[in-house]
């Protein structure tokens, strides 16, 4: 439990590299260019040894920025919306704390806020799941190499902390990250597609199995941290 809070560090400062790299990618796109690696390279300020790093080949590092010009805006957006909305309630914050148990204000503010983005995503996926399912056939397909590290998912790492920071100081450091690797399991495009593949639903079916299953997990968690409280 105690290597946690670095290992933790470390990953975002991860993210933070490939998103550098991604958002670079992304605005030479929007910029109507079709860039190589040096051009990417030099918008970002990284070497083409970091970009080969985090994306083996030049297509699926424009497969993932494209994914990205797709879906940030509006799963941002949702988000911040839920988090508005949330925080009318906020004043339940203090009664809740002081029982000694994780503030219900806290876990419906970022139930709220995971909600929303579920539902952004699969809005999103109505028309991105081919590209969706594109980029996990170049990942997968990669070789593994001797320094493992994430090779995909970074921006929904990011909106799910995000959506859950309202729990991070009512969770023990351990299970917020394990709530954020279990969520991390129920959204996004692997699960629509196991959903879609494997059980044969409509999209609002998929999205509606999606937050349920985030909502599950949310719960479960609280539950865990209040027995150790």
């Amino acid at each position: 439990m105690t290597d946690t809070a670095p290992e933790a560090g470390r990953a975002r400062q991860r993210r933070r590299t490939r998103a550098a790299i991604v958002n670079a990618t992304a605005e030479l796109l929007a910029e109507g260019q079709t860039p190589g690696v040096n051009e990417i390279a030099e918008a970002a300020d990284v070497s083409r040894r970091t970009i080969y790093q985090y994306f083996p080949t030049l297509d699926q590092l424009l497969l993932d920025a494209t994914l990205g010009l797709l879906t940030q805006t509006d799963v941002d957006a949702a988000i911040e919306a839920a988090s508005r909305t949330a925080s009318k309630t906020a004043s339940a914050a203090a009664s809740a704390a002081a029982s000694g148990a994780p503030s219900r204000a806290a876990s419906g503010d970022a139930s709220a806020r995971v909600d929303a983005m579920v539902r952004a995503l699969g809005e999103a996926a109505a028309s991105s799941l081919p590209l969706g399912r594109s980029l996990i056939r170049l990942t997968v397909d990669t070789p593994p190499d001797d320094a493992p590290h994430p090779r995909r998912g970074y921006r929904r790492v990011a909106w799910i902390e995000r959506a859950l920071d309202p729990l991070r100081t009512e969770l023990d450091d351990d299970l917020f990250e394990r709530l954020v690797s279990g969520i991390a399991m129920v959204v996004g495009w692997e699960a629509l597609i196991v959903l879609q593949d494997l059980r044969g639903l409509d999209p609002d079916d998929r999205t509606e199995a999606s937050a349920w299953a985030a909502r599950s997990l949310i719960q479960s968690t609280l539950e865990e941290q209040h027995r150790r409280t």
